[in-house]
C-alpha cells in the first residue's frame, strides 16, 4: 500500500493532499497545469520537505513529521523520470544505462540490464549518443536509467508532455508494458485524460492543491468534478471487460462486461493477447443513444438493457443521464427535450446504443481484474 498525506505552503500556493492506493500498479495523479502534481511528486521524491505530513511504501516509512522521520532524497531508492529526459549527453544510451546501475550497487538486483534492454527496445540504441536519439528514443532510455537503479518506486512527471502524438504513441506501449511485467509501484502525472486511461490503476484527481476524488479509472470517470477538467466532450464512463471471441473477418471483438456483452472494433484491441485478455473502453456519454423500447433493425452495434439512476444538469440544453447496465453504470449525454420526451426519470427502463467505432479500448493484462459474472 502507498499511503501519503502531505500539506505544504509555498510562494503563496497551499498543497494539501491525502491518497492511499494499493501496490503494484500505476497511480495516476491528474489534473490541469498548476493544480500541485509535480510539487506532489518532488515532496515524495524528498526533493522538497513538507510542512507536514507522511509517505509510507507499504513496511518504509520515506517521511513522517510526527514521528521526525525523513529518509534522505539518495537513499529513498526513488526513480524519476522528468519530462525533458535529463540524459547525460557526452555518454552513450549505454553509458547512461550503467550510470543507473552504479546507483544500485548495494541494493538487491531485481532487475538486470539485459532486461530492461529487451522491454524498453533498446537493443540497436546502446552506442548511440543523446543527441542521437529521438524525443520518445531518449525518454525510454530514461526510464532504462531509472529502472536500472532498483527503485521501490517510479516517478514519471509528464514524461510524454514534450513528445509530438507519434512519439507519445511510441512510448506508451512501454509503459504499458512496464505496468503489466514488473511489481515496480509507479506514480504518473499527467494532465492528458487518455494517457491515464491508457496506464492508470488508480487516480487522483487534484485541483488548486487539494484531492477532489480518488479511486479506479472506472470511478473517476464518473465524478462531476471530473467534466470541469476535461471538458463535456470527454466525459463518458469507462469499464474494463474480458475479450472473449475475435472476428478477424468482421475486425469486431466480443466483450464480456458484469452487465452484458459489447461488440467493439478489434482494431482496438491489437495490443491485447487475444481471448480472456482484460481491456479498458471508455464509452463517451456523447456517443451513447437511449431508447425506451427494445431496437431492433438498426446499424448500431450494441444494445444493453438497463435502468436510469439519476438525471442531472449537463448545461442549459443538455442533462447527463446515468443508467446502471447490471452492475456498471455508463452515461449518456441528450437533450432536456429528449428527457421530457422519453419521459426518462429514475426507474425508466432503457437500452443503450452503443455504435462498436465510437469505443476507444486499452489492453491490459496481469494487472487489471476481470468483471464479475
Amino acid at each position: 500500500m502507498l499511503s501519503v498525506s502531505l500539506d505544504k505552503h509555498r510562494d503563496g500556493f497551499a498543497l494539501q493532499v491525502a491518497f492511499e492506493a494499493p501496490t503494484p500498479g500505476i497511480v495516476a495523479l491528474f489534473g490541469r497545469s498548476g493544480c500541485g502534481k509535480s510539487t506532489t511528486i518532488d515532496l515524495i521524491a524528498g526533493l522538497l520537505a513538507p510542512d507536514s505530513g507522511h509517505v509510507r511504501l507499504d513496511e518504509v516509512t520515506l517521511v513522517d513529521t510526527k514521528g521526525n522521520v525523513c529518509v534522505s532524497a539518495e537513499r529513498r531508492r526513488i526513480g524519476y523520470v522528468f519530462q525533458d529526459a535529463r540524459l547525460f549527453p557526452h555518454m552513450s544510451v549505454m553509458g547512461n544505462l550503467r550510470y543507473g546501475q552504479k546507483r544500485a550497487r548495494r541494493v538487491e538486483q531485481r532487475i538486470g540490464l539485459d532486461e530492461v534492454v529487451s522491454l524498453l527496445g533498446l537493443a540497436s540504441l546502446l552506442e548511440r549518443r543523446p543527441g542521437q536519439l529521438s524525443g520518445g528514443e531518449r525518454q525510454r532510455v530514461a526510464l532504462g536509467r531509472a529502472l536500472l537503479s532498483q527503485p521501490r518506486l517510479l516517478l514519471l512527471d509528464e514524461p510524454l508532455a514534450s513528445l509530438d502524438a507519434a512519439r507519445r504513441e511510441e512510448v506508451l506501449p512501454y509503459l504499458e508494458a512496464l505496468r503489466d511485467r514488473l511489481s515496480i509501484p509507479m506514480i504518473f502525472v499527467s494532465h492528458q485524460f487518455d494517457e491515464v486511461l491508457r496506464l492508470a490503476t488508480h487516480v487522483v484527481l487534484l485541483d488548486g492543491g487539494k484531492v477532489l476524488a480518488q479511486g479506479s479509472p472506472g470511478e473517476i470517470s464518473l465524478v462531476p468534478e471530473l467534466r470541469a477538467i476535461v471538458g463535456p466532450e470527454a466525459v463518458g464512463a469507462v469499464l474494463d471487460g474480458v475479450i472473449t471471441a475475435l472476428d478477424e473477418q468482421k475486425k469486431l471483438a466480443e466483450l464480456r462486461l458484469a452487465g452484458g456483452t459489447l461488440r467493439i472494433s478489434a482494431r482496438d484491441v491489437l495490443r491485447a493477447p487475444g481471448v480472456g485478455s482484460v481491456v479498458r473502453v471508455q464509452l463517451l456519454a456523447r456517443d451513447i443513444i437511449l431508447a425506451t423500447e427494445p431496437p431492433h433493425a438498426l446499424s448500431v452495434r450494441n444494445a444493453i438493457e438497463g435502468i436510469v439512476e439519476d438525471i442531472a444538469d449537463d448545461d442549459e440544453d443538455a442533462a447527463l443521464v446515468r443508467v446502471d447496465i447490471g452492475g456498471e453504470t455508463v452515461l449518456s449525454r441528450v437533450t432536456k427535450a429528449a428527457v421530457e420526451a422519453l419521459r426518462l426519470q429514475r426507474g425508466t427502463r432503457v437500452w443503450v446504443l452503443i455504435k462498436s467505432v465510437s469505443m476507444r479500448g486499452h489492453a491490459f493484462t496481469s494487472r487489471a481484474t476481470p468483471p464479475a459474472r
